[in-house]
């Protein structure tokens, strides 16, 4: 190798730590925005975000950029794509040729659209308003139709927006895995409908004060190994994990004094999300080797620690003392099998983020099959909130009473995240098949997670895909780990093995 090629690659990766010294300031601003801003600043926020994003841009496409990408993917460090050197180089080279096709004016003007967006979605929902959130959503679709057709696609518009979330996947690919999916999850909600078995659930319901929530949320968070040192846990409308820096991961969560599960297993969930980034290459940040591999991936390991860790009874034998400590008025008289039993209740439901794990694809399903309509322009948005509540009801036979619990439930298109919904159910789908492999590896997780033994699973995590950042496609990693391509089989094997004892199925 060349002491050329060396400097050449020295010099992209200073100026890509510049850019995501952008860019984590871009972060800070959104995580301010959705925890402590004042409604009034909405709009000067917006600018704000506009001229960080536009400013960002400028620099992903700098010619300059361009012509060393170019010299060094002919270079002897882009010769092992695997490498951090080959990934870094790649990937870039990928992202650069993606970006330069957006004309910054658009750019500037999704960031702007989406951020005012996110604060009509959060007036509009409590007064049930759909009405007033129509326009905004109108022009995002509008926005993200040139968008797709500025960066182009290989089969469908939509393949250019989930390319934003996972890189090199097709719509076509996506169909046709949760449509496989669809076809065993319901026999399987069927066969549960059927039991005749129901848990009590208004234990979740009775009186939680809001101070021991939070205390319990934290502690469940540290306890899977969410480092606080390195972040910190708030509330939001909508939670979420952000990314501020190489040591400054935040979640957030929201509180409901009559309902345990939206605090605490939002809480995992999110705490989920940030062991990812916690596990990231830290000397690699602001560069591919230091990024997730995609959003499903991502997805996989915040569903993982929410579900299958977090409702599994084995975490329970260890966390319930503890819960019933902290509400001994709610939960004194409640056996550790019925608190189980209620946190994996499995009925058909309005709220998607509420949902059950085996129903929760359905929520999915439906999300995908409507904004792809929507971006074709075969939905327009004002028929969007019958349409939403027509596919509830043939999906999971309820009927949204309002738009705020059916159209309106969700952040993601009012703030242009159009081709995000199924990186959820891919997350599913990749998360049993990790999971099911780490057990193999490890040995029995369920008698670890008894004894209070998480940091087994957050180290092979650790080692097996945060390790790698991008240097493996999703695809890729899957495979790498699990030596199989993706499947719905150990998704569907989880469910089955966990409900079955609950609910007497064969």
């Amino acid at each position: 190798m060349s002491e050329k090629h060396r400097k050449r690659f020295d010099q992209l990766c200073a100026h890509a730590r510049e850019t995501a010294l952008l860019a984590a300031a871009e972060s800070a601003l959104e995580w301010d925005e959705r925890t402590m801003m004042p409604t009034a600043a909405a709009e000067y926020r917006a600018e704000q975000l506009t001229l960080l994003a536009g400013m960002i841009h400028k620099r992903q496409t700098a010619p300059e950029l361009g012509e060393w990408l170019a010299e060094l993917a002919e270079g002897p460090l882009a010769a092992d794509l695997h490498s951090p050197e080959g990934t870094t180089i790649l990937q870039m080279k990928h992202d650069y040729e993606r970006d330069v096709k957006l004309p910054q004016s658009l750019v500037e003007e999704l960031t702007r659209t989406a951020s005012l967006g996110q604060h009509i979605w959060e007036a509009a929902r409590p007064k049930n308003d759909f009405a007033a959130l129509r326009p905004v959503l109108e022009k995002l679709l509008d926005l993200k139709r040139a968008e797709a057709e500025a960066v182009g696609y290989p089969e469908t518009p939509y393949d250019a927006l989930l390319e934003d979330y996972e890189p090199g996947e097709l719509t076509s690919n996506v169909q046709r895995v949760l449509a496989e999916l669809r076809e065993a999850l319901v026999p399987l909600v069927a066969e549960i409908a059927e039991s005749g078995r129901e848990p009590d659930v208004s234990i979740l319901a009775r009186t939680y004060p809001l101070g021991a929530q939070e205390a319990l949320s934290k502690r469940a968070a540290a306890a899977i190994g969410y480092e606080f040192h390195r972040g910190r846990l708030d509330v939001t409308a909508h939670p979420f994990c952000t990314e501020l820096g190489p040591h400054d991961c935040r979640i957030t969560t929201h509180y409901d004094e009559h309902f345990l599960s939206s605090s605490l297993f939002s809480t995992l969930h999110e705490a989920g999300h940030a062991l990812y980034d916690q596990g990231l290459p830290a000397e690699w940040y602001g560069l591919p080797p230091g990024e997730a591999a995609s959003l499903g991936i991502h997805e996989s390991q915040s569903r993982m620690w929410e579900n299958m860790v977090g409702r599994s009874l084995a975490f329970w034998r260890h966390f319930f003392p503890t819960a019933q400590s902290a509400f001994p008025d709610a939960l004194g008289d409640v056996s550790l099998e019925s608190f189980h039993f209620a946190i994996n209740d499995v009925r058909p439901s309005l709220i998607r983020i509420e949902a059950d794990e085996a129903t929760y694809n359905l929520h999915i399903l439906l999300r995908f099959e409507l904004e792809q309509a929507m971006l074709a322009g075969d939905l327009p948005v004002a028929d969007l909130p019958g349409a939403w509540n027509d596919k509830y009801e043939k999906y999971l036979s309820v009927r949204p009473p309002t738009d705020s619990d059916g159209v309106m439930q969700d952040i993601h298109w009012s703030e242009g995240a159009i081709g995000y919904f199924p990186t959820y159910a891919l997350g599913n789908l990749y998360a049993a098949q990790f999971f099911e492999q780490a057990n193999h590896d490890l040995g029995p997780l369920d008698e670890m997670f008894a004894r209070g033994e998480f940091q087994p699973l957050r180290e092979w995590l650790r080692t097996h895909i945060h390790a790698h950042g991008r240097c493996y496609s999703a695809a890729e990693l899957v495979q790498k780990i699990t030596g199989k391509p993706l499947s719905h089989d150990p998704l569907i094997a989880h469910l089955r093995a966990k409900l079955a004892p609950l609910y007497g199925l064969n």
